[in-house]
């Protein structure tokens, strides 16, 4: 089978830019404290279940990940363009970054205690997003926790929004839909931040963080007791 069209236009598009990129994100939360408060408490979430390392998908040239790791949990940065893992590798070398999609996650079943993603669904198609997610459900360890980022749709029962973005097309989500999606694999909202639109100068989209945790174990279901 070959792989979907919107992959390999996103792909290519992203190595084309990831020396801009590296260079425009180097230091992307320096005036963000309210993202440095919820992905700090993420890490320390992680840290809590003692379920493994965190999973940066969509880890572009690896600032992040790096942010991550310096706060001492161990990471692995994956983004499906070679030229990002490339200025990943070279600006943080005493990482581990590897080229991978979200679809087809090369980790074993329950092996990481965290996943992020930091606005890398968004040239998800909407039809294929569940797919995503499912790939969230089977590496996360019970106990994990998922901390997600995405442009938030201006109406809550609008799924999806297509924008125009410099590398391919793109989608904004409804925040209360992705939670669902994710509560229907297990994955239950415990938190999330929103950004108004005001505060996005270039399209005035609402910018969510969600975070949201797997039960440790699975509850079994009780017994009737009719006979």
């Amino acid at each position: 089978m070959t792989e979907a069209t919107f992959l390999d236009t996103t792909r290519t598009a992203y190595d084309a830019m990831a020396v801009r990129y590296a260079e425009f994100f180097r230091d992307q939360l320096a005036d963000k404290p309210l993202d440095q408060a919820l992905i700090d408490t993420f890490v320390d979430l992680v840290k809590a279940s003692g379920a493994g390392p965190i999973a940066d998908l969509g880890c572009g040239p690896g600032h992040i990940t790096a942010y991550l790791h310096a706060r001492g949990v161990p990471v692995l940065g994956i983004d499906l363009s070679p030229g990002m893992i490339e200025q990943a590798r070279s600006e943080h070398p005493g990482l581990r970054f590897e080229v991978g999609s979200m679809f087809a996650l090369d980790l074993a079943d329950g092996s990481v205690g965290g996943v992020f993603s930091h606005h890398s669904i968004i040239h998800t198609p909407p039809e294929r997003v569940h797919e995503v997610f499912d790939e969230f459900a089977r590496v996360l360890a019970p106990g994990g926790h998922v901390l997600l980022s995405f442009p938030a749709t201006d109406e809550p029962l609008q799924f999806a929004e297509p924008y125009d973005h410099i590398i391919s097309l793109a989608y904004r989500w409804s925040t209360d839909m992705i939670s669902g999606m994710l509560r229907e694999r297990s994955i239950v909202e415990t938190a999330r931040l929103v950004f108004p639109g005001d505060q996005d100068p270039k399209r005035g989209f609402p910018r969510v963080f969600l975070l949201a945790g797997k039960a440790s174990q699975t509850v079994a279901p009780r017994q009737s007791s009719r006979p």
